[in-house]
């Protein structure tokens, strides 16, 4: 499974090794218990945790004058959390979408992990970047990802938790001063590479990376620069482990929607004609993803109080998602992977105050993860010196009327899902699937590319994507929803 990468694909710092698990200094320590009200809906809310202690280290002098004006930036990223999930972080929801901008249609643009990253650092299409599937992380360029260009321009760079999958652990990530990366990543006693030291850390994931993002974030007391620290979760990853105090935490009821009871699937693909899972099944998924999200909001309360503490919270660019969604048994299908709604759309939440971004607003541009690293460097006054398929949202002029997302059928699956490429549009979509499968060096050279079944759907008449206007249709019926039209659009944009 972990193929052996070629010498010159692999970075030239490499970390030292240790026989013995160690309990790093930032591990999380046990916190006292908090209960919090009712959540309104007439679902008790389980009881949350206190905000981590400071860490040993933490000096207790006030901080020092700031007179670099650039923001700092916290980018969270959450693992499978797709939309219908804001019960579990009602606190982030309330900081970052009631004090911030909450991007309504936001998508992944490669619904599966380590593409959406790649996509997410360097602000460009899979197709580009080169990282198609899960286990040729070396495939990205590092000399494109945000994280470059912002250590380079003077930024503090840290990162904790998950990188790219099938990263070699003893391998540093590029470009970052501090880093605590877990790969394998795991819900308790994980395996990590501390600042160039791997080691096993006892203790849940969120908390660990947690604690030692809040010790980078503090560092700012004595150290001036701006700093991007960029958090990325197990949760809500299966298989889902909630920490122990919520392990039984009551969820509110899920009734379904209309694509997880779909009966007719006979103008889906041949692969979704066949997925059986259940509501049950689907429900059950959203209560395990919940439960260990309750963790993620804890933490990022404690990011909020850190930030105040600081006298930073007005200066600091928050942006929080998800690298992708996941289908609750819609379409019978209780994975990612997949062009529709459930698995493309993910939370999306952005406030910075200081650049007026803290008013509670609601932006229904068509988002991508692409659109991040131009962001993020649009709000450090950087300009890019490689190229971007995304565009910054900071500026209300760049909209588009169609978003890409795409997708490798990858030898990790098994079922002849096929590879495809779909045009999100303002209330329609279009899709295609291809005859393509990925080789073992992970690029897209087996088959012959033809296509060989397309979807469209109506979104604004029908939201579940429970017709496919394109089942049976005619030439004439083709011509009328404009697919010559979109077919070509969707072909220019794979080549763009």
């Amino acid at each position: 499974m972990d193929e052996k990468q070629p010498a010159a694909e692999r970075p030239a710092r490499r970390a030292v090794l240790t026989g013995a698990a160690v309990v790093a200094a930032g591990a999380a320590v046990p916190l006292a218990l908090r209960a919090v009200g009712d959540d309104g809906a007439g679902t008790p809310a389980p009881a949350r945790t206190a905000p981590a202690a400071p860490a040993a280290s933490r000096p207790p002098a006030s901080p020092l004058p700031r007179t670099d004006p650039r923001p700092n930036i916290l980018l969270v990223l959450t693992d499978d959390q797709p939309g219908e999930t804001d019960w579990a972080v009602r606190r982030t929801a309330d900081w970052l979408g009631g004090q911030g901008v909450t991007f309504a249609r936001a998508h992944a643009n490669t619904p599966l992990c380590a593409p959406s990253r790649a996509s997410i650092m360097s602000g460009r299409y899979a197709h580009h970047h080169g990282v198609l599937d899960t286990v040729h992380p070396y495939h990205l360029d590092q000399h494109t990802t945000m994280q470059r260009q912002l250590h380079e321009a003077g930024y503090r760079t840290g990162l904790f938790g998950k990188y790219l999958n099938y990263w070699h652990t003893g391998d540093n990530p590029p470009h970052f001063d501090e880093w605590l990366l877990q790969e394998p990543v795991a819900y308790h006693d994980g395996h990590y590479n501390d600042n160039g030291t791997v080691r096993n850390i006892p203790g849940y994931n969120t908390h660990v990376i947690r604690d030692r993002a809040l010790a980078f974030i503090d560092r700012s007391r004595t150290d001036t620069r701006p700093w991007f620290a960029y958090v990325a979760t197990r949760s809500a990853h299966e298989l889902n482990i909630p920490e122990r105090r919520y392990a039984h935490a009551r969820v509110p009821e899920w009734p379904g929607r209309p694509s997880v009871f779909e009966g007719d699937k006979s103008d889906k693909p041949p692969f979704l004609r066949q997925a059986k899972h259940t509501y049950d099944q689907g429900k059950a998924l959203r209560g395990r993803q919940l439960r260990t999200l309750l963790s993620v909001d804890d933490a990022m309360r404690d990011f909020r109080d850190e930030l105040r503490a600081l006298g930073q919270l007005e200066n600091t660019l928050v942006l929080f998602t998800s690298d992708h969604g996941l289908c609750w048994a819609d379409h019978g299908w209780l994975r990612k992977s997949v062009p529709y709604r459930p698995s493309l759309e993910v939370p999306f939440w952005l406030s910075w105050p200081a650049r007026g971004l803290g008013e509670g607003t609601v932006d229904d541009r068509l988002t991508g993860h692409v659109d991040i690293a131009p962001t993020l460097l649009n709000a450090a006054g950087i300009t890019p010196d490689t190229p971007h398929d995304g565009h910054s949202l900071l500026d209300t002029r760049n909209d588009r009327d169609r978003l890409l997302a795409e997708w490798w059928w990858n030898r990790q699956d098994q079922e002849p899902i096929h590879t495809w490429a779909t045009h999100v549009g303002r209330s329609t979509q279009y899709t295609e699937y291809y005859r393509v499968r990925l080789d073992r060096q992970g690029r897209p050279t087996q088959g012959d590319g033809a296509v060989v079944f397309r979807e469209f759907y109506d979104l604004a008449a029908d939201p579940y994507q429970l017709t496919n206007r394109l089942h049976g249709a005619t030439a004439g019926q083709e011509a009328a929803l404009g697919i010559p039209e979109s077919a070509a659009r969707l072909a220019a944009a794979r080549r763009g």
